[in-house]
C-alpha cells in the first residue's frame, strides 16, 4: 500500500466523533427515485435521459445509483442492474436490508479506509453471500482543516488527480476485478459515494465509451444525496449543528467542474481512459469491461 505523502509525525488534535464521520463521509442532484424505476430501466438517449431513474431509495444510505441506462456509442449503452455506485452503509434498517440483497449482487469493492471500514459498518454484514473487495484509495484522510478547501472546483480536481496516482493500485485492481463478467452484478463505494467512487464512476464510465459531459452529469448527481446526509446527520447528531455547518459546504460540493477538468486531465495525459489503464498496469481490462457492462 502507498503511503500519502501529506502524512506527518506531527501530533494534531483529534476531531469530535461528529466530525470525524462527517470527515469521513465527505472524503471522498435529482429526487430519489423508487427501486421500482431503477430496475425497470431501459437503455436510453443520454439527451432524453432522467437520471431520477438511477436513484436507488434506502433509509440507511443516501447515494446509492444505477450507472445502466448511460449511451456509450455505436448503438450500444450500460446494462441496467449491472453496476451500481453507492455511499457507505451509514445506518441500514430491515427494510434496507431486504431491498439491497433484492439487487442480486455479487461483488462489492470497498474504496474507504481500513478505519472508516472499522468504524463506519461494511456492506458484507447485511450481503453476507458476496464477495467483498477492500481497496483503499488512501490510506490515510485527510485533516480536518483541509475542509474549506474542498468547495473550490480546482481545489477538487487536483485531490482528484492525487487520489488517482497514490491510489493506483487499488483502482487497477478494482478494473481487473470488474473485468469479470462473474463478477456481476456489482457495486463499488466510498463513504459519500462521491469523490473516490465518483473517480472510479468516472473511469468506468469512460472506458465504455460514455460521453464525458454525461460523465460530469452523473458527478453532479451527488449534490442532492449530500444534502440528504447532511439531513441524517443532523437528525442523529442535533447536538453538533455548529460543526455540520462547518464541514456541510465542502459535503455538498459536487461542481461539475471540478469533474470536467479532472476528466480533460485524463485525456490531455493519457489519451483516453483505455490509455491510462494501461498505465496503471490493466491494460486489457477495458476491452473486458465493454463486453461485460455493455448490450
Amino acid at each position: 500500500m502507498r503511503t500519502d505523502p501529506r502524512r506527518t509525525d506531527k501530533p494534531r488534535a483529534e476531531p469530535s466523533p461528529t466530525v470525524r464521520a462527517l470527515f469521513i463521509s465527505c472524503s471522498t442532484a435529482g429526487r430519489i427515485a423508487p427501486p421500482s424505476l431503477a430496475t425497470g430501466m431501459t437503455a436510453i438517449r443520454n439527451s432524453d435521459r432522467d437520471d431520477s431513474q438511477r436513484h436507488i431509495a434506502f433509509d440507511g444510505c443516501f447515494n446509492f445509483r444505477d450507472l445502466g441506462g448511460y449511451e456509450a456509442g455505436d448503438g450500444r449503452a450500460v446494462m441496467p442492474r449491472r453496476l451500481y455506485r453507492a455511499d457507505g452503509p451509514h445506518a441500514l434498517t430491515d427494510a434496507d436490508a431486504v431491498k439491497l440483497r433484492g439487487l442480486g449482487l455479487v461483488t462489492v469493492i470497498d474504496l474507504r479506509t481500513a478505519q472508516e471500514a472499522q468504524e463506519r459498518g461494511r456492506y458484507l454484514t447485511t450481503l453476507g453471500d458476496v464477495v467483498e473487495h477492500h481497496l483503499p484509495m488512501i490510506d490515510v484522510l485527510p485533516d480536518t482543516h483541509e475542509l474549506p478547501e474542498w468547495i473550490d472546483p480546482d481545489v477538487v480536481a487536483r485531490q482528484y488527480r492525487n487520489m488517482l496516482e497514490h491510489g493506483s493500485t487499488a483502482i487497477a485492481t478494482a478494473l481487473v476485478i470488474l473485468s469479470d463478467p462473474s463478477a456481476y452484478p456489482a457495486m463499488f463505494h466510498c463513504s459519500a459515494g462521491k469523490d473516490r467512487t465518483g473517480i472510479l464512476a468516472a473511469f468506468v464510465l469512460g472506458i465504455a465509451g460514455v460521453a464525458d459531459d454525461v460523465i460530469v452529469d452523473d458527478y453532479a448527481l451527488s449534490a442532492t444525496a449530500m444534502q440528504q446526509l447532511i439531513e441524517h446527520y443532523q437528525r442523529s447528531h442535533p447536538d453538533a449543528r455548529e460543526q455540520l455547518a462547518r464541514v456541510a459546504p465542502a459535503m455538498v460540493a459536487a461542481h461539475p467542474e471540478a469533474m470536467a477538468a479532472f476528466v480533460e486531465g485524463i485525456r490531455s495525459d493519457y489519451g483516453s481512459f483505455d490509455g491510462l489503464a494501461a498505465a496503471i498496469g490493466a491494460p486489457d481490462a477495458p476491452a473486458r469491461i465493454r463486453a461485460a457492462i455493455l448490450s
